[in-house]
């Protein structure tokens, strides 16, 4: 678990396959995180979930040796990614926040829902550019 500072962010999946992959949003979310302390944000076990459901997903599609050795070159780049950044946990503490908001029937998809009660149980802002999402989740911190 992240320290309980108010200054901590975490990256949801989306801004995750932003770092990764560049793109839309690429430099004005390096710029935030140069501004940021290095200890002072990570992502969640959720995301990484999404992302390997993903690559799972694609090798379902890969049918030739090119594919499979692009597939396999790129899984290992998200590895490294992934390796370099703290991934926080899903604890007792977040899924007490996920009940909570279950209960309270917040609309949003259940990976959101995921990602906020892990940056709720740390105390921390979400970085997201799904602002209309997570902006429907009482109590949470998020900037775009």
């Amino acid at each position: 678990m992240m320290s309980k500072s108010l200054d901590i962010y975490a990256l949801d999946t989306d801004h995750c396959t932003v770092l990764q992959r560049g793109g839309d949003g690429y430099n004005g979310l390096t710029a935030r995180l140069r501004a940021i302390a290095p200890d002072d944000y990570g992502t969640t076990i959720v995301s990484y979930e999404e992302q390997f459901k993903g690559w799972l997903d694609r090798f379902h599609l890969v049918n030739t040796s090119a594919l499979r050795i692009e597939a396999y070159t790129q899984l290992q780049e998200s590895l490294r990614f992934y390796s370099g950044l703290a991934v926080w946990e899903y604890t007792t503490e977040a899924d007490a926040e996920y009940t909570r908001l279950v209960k309270a029937k917040v609309r949003v998809r259940t990976k959101d829902l995921l990602i906020a009660s892990i940056a709720l149980a740390n105390n921390a802002s979400v970085l997201t550019r799904n602002a209309r999402d997570f902006g429907k989740i009482p109590g949470l911190k998020f900037e775009d």
